[in-house]
């Protein structure tokens, strides 16, 4: 998988062989944003116009664009394995809450990393 940046805004870049074109998609936010391109250059010139015609849609419309996420979700997990993590955050000294934050934190950043 690649990544594509610009601003605050990531995108996941593929390669489309039916078309032969790389395909991108916004992946930070619940709005669908999508661009094509048959290079580099031109596959960033299209993300930016495609996440500006995006904003400039929702302004004509007079909605707020989605913002990439609330902050709250929720996990389900095995009996087992919400013990097993209770006490490796206890055993960290830190809330459960803040144990998995700080662990995701960490994943996403190597996931992420170029």
């Amino acid at each position: 998988m690649s990544l594509m940046r610009h601003g605050d805004y990531v995108a996941r870049v593929t390669y489309d062989e039916t078309i032969d074109r790389f395909f991108g998609e916004v992946i930070n936010m619940q709005d669908v944003i999508t661009f094509y391109g048959r290079s580099t250059e031109e596959l960033h010139r299209e993300m930016v116009a495609s996440i500006d015609a995006h904003l400039e849609a929702c302004r004509v419309r007079g909605v707020e664009p989605s913002r990439p996420y609330s902050g709250k979700f929720n996990v389900r997990l095995p009996p087992t394995e919400h013990a097993r993590i209770a006490a490796a955050a206890a055993a960290a000294g830190q809330s459960m809450n803040s144990w998995v934050a700080q662990r995701l934190a960490q994943a996403a950043e190597r996931e992420l990393a170029e």
